[in-house]
Formats: C-alpha cells, structure tokens, sequence
C-alpha cells in the first residue's frame, strides 16, 4: 500500500460541513439497512453459534458496529462516529427489530461513543488501519458492557459466557467494524467518489 493508505497524520480540520452531515448521515442511512438485515438473521445465525459455544454469537455483533469507524474515516470530524451509528440505529429502531426503540437507540450511542473514542485519543491526527481497527474494538468492547450491564443477555458478564462473549464480539468488532471498514474506504476512496474529502484526496495523492 501507498504510504496514504498505510499512516495519515494530519492536522485535523474540526469544523463541520454541509457535505460531510450529508455523507455521514448517508452512511448511517445505509448501515440501518445493513443492521435491520443483521437483526432478522441474528436468530437463525446466532442460535447454532450459540449450541457451537455459548458466548460465540457475539461474533455477529460486528455487523453493528460499523457505521461509527467508516464515518470517522472518511468525514474525519469530532461526533462523526457517534453521529453515523446514532442515525443508523436510530433508523433500524424506527423499521422494527426484536430489542424495541429505546434500546437500540441507546446501544447504538454507546457504540459510536465507544468508535469516536480512538479518534479523540489521538486527536483526530491518525488515520490508518490500526487506529480503524482499534475503533471497532472499543466500540466492541462498549457494546459487551451495555449489553451486560443492562443484563439483556441475563448472564454474569465476568462468567464463562460473557468472557466468551467478549471475546467474539472483540474479534467481530476487530476484523468487520475496522480492517474491513478501513479496506473499504480505501477501496470508495480510489473510484474519487470522495475527493470532496482530504481523506479521498490523499489516497489518490492530490494532496490535502
């Protein structure tokens, strides 16, 4: 890869506008449907994981995740993790799914919460496929906490089956959230449907 697609530290430009509320709105659009697919499929997916390997359904949490790390990456704005997978959950809540309004809406903050974290530590200078990766991993590892504190999976977070829960959601958080995000907004990022952004102009190599 080009050093562009491998390390960017830049000097981050904070203030939003009116194209990037409009990509990253139209992101979250997308991942809505993507998660309201996700839901429908988390029974008759989930439930053989979990005969497999009680805790191993968290492999699916992934497809949640998402929204957050591919927004950061390309609007490359403070909020713009929390706002893509606010809007994207607001919006499956709104179709219909098994978890109800308030608690997908409120699972859905704090992943993008958990997402925006990384890019804040690092003062929105860092931008590669390790800061992405780790996005979903945190924002993975907020989701197992909200999951279990809120008891919705009715088990003891620090048993057997939360470790194991852990663990796969991290591993889904890791590999779908962020190294596939990060390779699929490099891949977005080279057709220049993104050369409105300095994220899609240096993987092109035009500069900030």
């Amino acid at each position: 890869m080009s050093s562009s697609e491998s390390t960017v530290r830049t000097r981050p430009n904070l203030k939003w506008r009116v194209v990037d509320i409009a990509v990253a709105s139209a992101i979250g659009v997308a991942s809505a449907f993507i998660y309201w697919v996700a839901a429908l499929l988390y029974t008759p997916i989930g439930g053989p994981l979990e005969v497999l390997l009680p805790g191993l359904s968290g492999l699916m949490n992934g497809l949640w995740l998402f929204a957050g790390p591919l927004a950061a990456v390309i609007v490359r704005k403070p909020g713009a993790a929390i706002y893509a997978e606010v809007v994207a959950a607001v919006l499956e809540a709104l179709v219909g799914n098994q978890w109800g309004g308030a608690e997908t809406f409120l699972i859905g903050l704090v992943q993008g919460i958990g997402a925006e974290l990384v890019f804040l530590f690092v003062a929105y200078r860092v931008w590669n496929a390790l800061t992405l990766t780790l996005s979903g991993v945190v924002s993975a590892i907020a989701c197992w906490g909200y999951t279990f504190v809120t008891h919705l999976q009715g088990f003891d977070m620090t048993g057997a089956y939360g470790m194991w829960y852990l663990v796969a959601t991290v591993i889904s958080g890791a590999l779908v959230a962020g190294a596939l995000m990060w390779y699929l907004y490099i891949g977005i990022a080279k057709t220049g449907a993104l050369n409105a952004f300095t994220s899609g102009r240096q993987v092109r190599g035009m500069g900030r």
